[in-house]
């Protein structure tokens, strides 16, 4: 055992053998705990039969009486004390269980409610845990899956260039390798996006901030996406609050954020319509806002707007830039919300923090 605490031995076995070892471990607590207790019931009979001894010398009828009363009191002592184990086995005994089937890969095991007020707390968090990992296990197969079918259509387009060429079909010249690359480029910012969101999720995401000034952070990416908003015939507005200040903020990953809303809501207007980015100051900091005049976003849809590879018919992106924006804006200390109504448009609050 360790200096200063206790060294925790899981069943002889390894974890994963099965229900069977997680029994036995089971059964091995339950006869240590039986043995304690008879310890315990053993010392209270001998405590008792002293004090027969030492009340012999009194009257008989008040040692009879001392005796009886004792008796009583050890019986009832037994009684509660067989209550108690019954009471904390039970429990104990479908805990062990419920471990067992998780460590054998059935995440959705859960411990029954008991009845002790004691192991109440213990099952609950045993039940919380198994719901979470039940949940990353769900989610952890969803990514594999949504990953490999985002990677497929530009690997499917490389793979065909690259035999064409081979073939013959066509000449591997400028177009063709245009081509090559710009699906290459979506592949590497897939992949920097899960790069990105494995960070944030895992609260390892290095921030740099620094005295920002978010009006001019959102007037820069207006500017910059004015040319491929004017060809989809989408007008671009800002409504910079001037008196904002700065404020403390990473500005590559504000920036980042700003920059997939704007995308968003240009990629909402197939058919043109009008972007406006607004700031303004709030008691706690500043709110950015991105509205657009778009095709909305379906009720039923809209609280997994957030979540991985959700997005859009008319999107060309992964579907990771809300999820990112998100944990980005999370990492900061603040909050984002989205409101939509189908036919008329969509509205991302973004919340920061002050300095």
């Amino acid at each position: 055992m360790p200096r200063g605490g206790w060294e925790y031995r899981r069943p002889r076995g390894g974890w994963g053998e099965g229900k069977q070892t997680w029994d036995r471990f089971g059964k091995r607590l339950f006869l240590r705990f039986a043995v304690f207790m008879g310890l315990v019931t053993t010392g209270l009979v001998a405590l008792g039969a002293l004090l027969a001894v030492l009340l012999s010398s009194v009257e008989v009828g008040a040692a009879v009486g001392a005796v009886l009363l004792v008796g009583l009191l050890l019986v009832a002592i037994g009684a509660v004390v067989g209550r108690s184990i019954r009471r904390t086995w039970l429990p104990v005994r479908e805990l062990i269980r419920a471990a067992g089937a998780l460590a054998d890969g059935d995440y959705s095991a859960r411990a029954a409610a008991p009845s002790s007020p004691a192991m109440r707390p213990v099952v609950h968090s045993f039940n919380e845990m198994a719901t979470r990992l039940e949940v990353a296990d769900s989610q952890r197969r969803q990514l594999l899956a949504d990953l490999g079918h985002e990677l497929r259509t530009p690997l499917t387009v490389v793979r065909g260039e690259i035999e064409a060429m081979i073939d013959g079909v066509h000449e591997p010249d400028a177009e063709h390798l245009d081509l090559l690359l710009g699906e290459v480029v979506v592949m590497e910012r897939l992949l920097e996006d899960l790069r990105t969101l494995s960070l944030a999720e895992a609260g390892a995401l290095a921030l740099y901030p620094e005295p920002t000034d978010l009006g001019d952070l959102a007037a820069d990416v207006a500017d910059s996406h004015r040319r491929a908003a004017a060809t989809a015939g989408v007008g671009i507005e800002t409504r910079l609050d001037e008196t904002l200040g700065e404020l403390d903020l990473d500005p590559v990953r504000i920036r980042e954020v700003v920059t997939n809303l704007v995308v968003n809501a240009l990629d909402a207007m197939p058919d043109g319509g009008t972007l406006t980015l607004s700031t303004e100051r709030a008691a706690a900091g500043a709110v950015l806002e991105v509205r657009d005049t778009g095709v909305g976003i379906d009720p039923a849809a809209l609280p997994s707007v957030f979540d991985r590879f959700q997005k859009g018919e008319a999107s060309a992106g992964s579907g990771l830039g809300l999820t990112i924006s998100r944990d980005l804006v999370e990492a900061h200390g603040g909050t984002v919300e989205m409101s939509s109504e189908p036919g008329v448009g969509t509205t991302v609050r973004v919340a920061l923090p002050g300095a």
